[in-house]
């Protein structure tokens, strides 16, 4: 079932977790103690763009049951409208951090990345690190993801006995190879973290720290990998759009709509089962800080199943809180073939969907 309690929030129209490293450590570290199945994903800004134009990634991202903030854009587009999300938590980091530390031995698969690059990582690990031990690789090939998804890379992978599996096949088919397979992987821990294989067999080298830092890694990738300028072109331009025409227009909207306190307290929120169908009847205004009882409902309508309605004629405001628990709902309702419909929605929270881009 859909974990409605986690502090997610919608960024640019993908729900990402407020989260910091050491936070996202422990919770993978806790996925592996007791085997709880932990599908990850690292939205940078190429993510984001993508996610914009093709909707079955952007549902890859919603499928997740943790999402990080990978890019400083990220970072800087939550601090600019006063989300919660303060530290860039990047894949390559949260393998190093795995690596390294001495607490535990992550067993970890490789899937994908450029021929021999798997075999290279995994001689690079070898015995130097405290923390990983590699049970083996594979090279797909460049092929579809039915190929990638046949039985006998299944079986490979789960007779290797991993905690981990890292996948590297590009951001979209990586993400789409997991969701077709994660029910089939027995490791808990999934993720395609695109770049680590290559900076684990060395093959490419990591910017200098306070170039991460300062949000100009991009520009050291670029330096290393000339293949990718092409893509930082047409992400940095979508970004420079998407700035003008949906974050500081959500700014200047949240700024003008900001909650009175009463509306606040005297928030409720009504379910009434009715068959096949379940009504949700919401009123006032809702953030994070009192989003408790939505979270209460939402997993309750979910649990009982059935097509959801939501009834939001007199909601006078939502944040990016309400907006990321509206994701993880949707998402939960497509992966069953049911709907998630908002009804009698008012103008101003209409527009508030539209500007965090998720007017789906």
């Amino acid at each position: 079932m859909t974990d409605f309690y986690r502090n997610v929030h919608c960024v640019m129209g993908l729900p990402i977790d407020a989260m910091s490293m050491d936070e996202a450590v422990h919770h993978l570290q806790k996925a592996r103690v007791t085997r709880t199945k932990c599908f990850f994903s690292t939205p940078n800004l190429n993510f984001m763009m993508a996610s914009q134009r093709q909707p079955a990634f952007r549902e890859s991202v919603c499928m997740s049951d943790l999402s990080l903030a990978d890019g400083m854009p990220l970072v800087w587009v939550a601090k600019f409208l006063n989300i919660p999300i303060r530290e860039r938590v990047s894949g390559s980091d949260l393998f190093d951090r795995l690596r390294h530390q001495t607490e535990s031995l992550w067993r970890v698969f490789f899937f994908g990345g450029p021929k021999g690059v798997g075999q290279s990582a995994c001689l690079a690990i070898g015995d130097q690190d405290a923390g990983v031990l590699p049970t083996g690789y594979i090279y797909p090939g460049f092929v579809n993801t039915d190929e990638m998804s046949r039985e006998d890379l299944m079986q490979c992978i789960n007779q290797s006995e991993p905690d981990m599996v890292v996948v590297s096949l590009g951001a979209a088919k990586g993400q789409d190879w997991i969701c077709r397979n994660r029910q089939h992987i027995q490791a808990p821990v999934i993720g395609h973290l695109g770049a680590v294989i290559n900076f684990v067999a060395g093959n490419v080298q990591r910017a200098p720290r306070w170039m991460q830092r300062s949000g100009l890694e991009w520009v050291w990738r670029a330096k290393e990998e000339s293949t990718l300028i092409r893509r930082y072109l047409s992400d940095g331009l979508a970004f420079l759009r998407t700035l003008s025409t949906r974050v500081l227009p959500l700014a200047l909207h949240q700024a003008w709509h900001r909650p009175q306190a009463e509306q606040l307290r005297n928030a409720s929120v009504a379910w009434l089962p009715q068959g096949p169908k379940n009504l949700i009847q919401l009123r006032g205004a809702w953030n994070q800080s009192n989003l408790k009882p939505v979270r209460d409902v939402f997993s309750q309508a979910e649990q009982c199943g059935g097509h959801i309605d939501l009834n939001m004629a007199h909601v006078r405001s939502i944040d990016s809180a309400f907006i990321g628990l509206l994701l993880l709902l949707d998402q939960s309702l497509r992966e069953r073939a049911l709907t998630l419909r908002l009804v009698r929605t008012p103008d101003a929270i209409r527009r508030t969907l539209q500007l965090s881009s998720v007017q789906h």
